[in-house]
């Protein structure tokens, strides 16, 4: 009788442990299934999912603390969520980054059958596992990379004088001192715009196993500078390795900072229509404080909404001209935007190519070379809508006749009739971005004449949005 009451206690536990939980499935990343991902399917998915990575210095795993703890917390907020086994690197850091990166291909690959949208699947990392999610966050492919991070008092340099030198042991081995792997993989010098996704850090200000002024701290200076997204929360004492611990004095804090984080997030939906923004500075967002939330792409995000998934692929300087000073096609924001397999393409270049280094030795090849992007954009399987953008207007104070001078008039009379005769030919819509920014107005631009302030790009996603609407 006492058997049968203890096992009857136990399974009550267990049901009120995963409340929120509809259903469990342990799904083998490696065949021995020493690397696998236990995913938690809440009873009512909300489509957002994450990947969790537990800490341990490389040499274990805290699974529950940093793992399982935490399924009730997302599972209630309708969060689908993944505990990561990843396998020990042992000194081969290609190990963990493996795990990491199919868990995160898993989630996406099984997004139809588990409730997620493939758009909104992020990962979560503690400590070591902090690395771990900070380095899928940087290194991983477009496929493999998360649309956000939360990061727990994550190691993030791989210089051992001023991190936890276990985790450096165990990730990079032998290679501990070799400089340039030490800088590829402390992620606060990877950060790049665009492509590292948003986050949120949180650590003990007293931490002493990883010292936050040396990982968490710069890693969120690199995010700022990059203008990407990220929230900070420092708490005044906790030291390390909190997890989910009710004891941890500023518990309820945390997960109320944490909620309002993830609710405040974008929302994207699983049929959302793939947008990718192709173009130079303009599109980049060059000078823009925080271009990855004010930028004319992010802007665009804004406006379209959850139905749409919008991708900035702009690079500074870059021309249509494959023969050009800085050629687009020949970036890797170029075969990225290729594999995102967007349903929608804005493409914002011509600017650059009106500068008489270009356009004086190269301007026959222009149509062509706007024609080669679009045959290959026809190419893709999706089959995507494109659409040309005429050049905004430049009024440029940097020299009439420099070589390297970007020429108004250039654009107007040969660039934009260039872009018209090949839209004409392709049946393409064109955009027209020149009477929507005043290139004289201190709102709409920026001192050098040539890039839109925060307001001005604004007022390009607008013109933009009200096209791909069909208004």
């Amino acid at each position: 009788m006492k058997k049968t009451l203890l096992l009857i206690v136990l399974m009550m536990a267990g049901m009120q442990l995963y409340a929120g939980t509809a259903r469990k499935i342990t799904v083998n990343l490696t065949p021995d299934g020493a690397a696998n991902l236990q995913v938690f399917l809440p009873e009512h998915p909300n489509g957002r999912a994450v990947v969790g990575c537990p800490g341990g210095g490389y040499s274990h795993l805290s699974m529950q603390n940093e793992g399982t703890d935490w399924v009730n917390f997302f599972n209630n907020m309708g969060i689908t969520y993944g505990v990561l086994t990843y396998r020990m690197p042992k000194g081969d850091r290609t190990v963990p980054m493996t795990d990491a990166q199919n868990a995160i291909r898993t989630m996406r690959d099984s997004a139809a059958v588990w409730g997620i949208s493939p758009y909104d699947v992020g990962i979560m990392g503690f400590s070591a596992g902090g690395h771990l999610a900070s380095t899928t966050a940087t290194h991983a492919p477009q496929e493999a990379r998360p649309d956000f991070q939360i990061l727990f008092y994550p190691v993030i340099s791989m210089d051992e004088r001023v991190t936890h030198k276990g985790s450096v042991l165990g990730f990079l081995g032998d290679n501990r001192n070799d400089e340039k792997l030490v800088k590829a993989f402390s992620n606060d010098k990877q950060v790049k715009k665009h492509s590292t996704p948003p986050a949120i850090i949180l650590f003990a200000g007293n931490d002493r196993a990883v010292p936050p002024l040396t990982n968490a701290i710069p890693y969120y200076t690199a995010l700022r500078k990059a203008g990407i997204p990220a929230a900070m929360h420092v708490y005044p004492e906790g030291g390390h390795g909190f997890g989910f611990r009710t004891s941890f004095a500023y518990h309820d804090l945390m997960v109320a900072e944490l909620t309002d984080w993830l609710k405040r997030l974008p929302e994207v939906k699983a049929d959302a229509k793939r947008v990718a923004c192709i173009g130079n500075s303009i599109t980049d967002g060059y000078g823009v404080d925080m271009a990855d939330a004010e930028g004319y792409p992010a802007r665009l995000q804004s406006m379209l909404g959850s139905g749409y998934c919008v991708r900035n692929y702009g690079v500074s300087g870059r021309t249509m001209l494959n023969h050009g000073d800085r050629p687009y096609m020949k970036e890797q924001a170029w075969a990225d935007a290729k594999a995102f397999c967007p349903d929608i393409v804005v493409i914002k270049l011509g600017t650059n190519d009106s500068k008489p280094v270009n356009w004086n030795n190269y301007s026959k090849e222009f149509s062509g070379d706007l024609q080669q992007m679009i045959d290959e954009l026809k190419a893709l399987p999706s089959k995507p809508i494109i659409y040309l953008c005429n050049p905004i207007k430049a009024d440029s104070p940097r020299g009439e006749g420099s070589e390297k001078s970007i020429n108004d008039s250039t654009i107007a009379n040969a660039i934009i009739p260039a872009i018209a005769k090949v839209a004409k030919k392709n049946k393409l819509n064109v955009i027209d971005l020149r009477p929507v920014i005043d290139p004289t107005s201190k709102n709409d631009m920026q001192r050098d004449g040539i890039h839109p302030t925060s307001a001005g790009c604004k007022k390009i996603a607008a013109a933009v949005a009200e096209v791909i609407k069909g208004k």
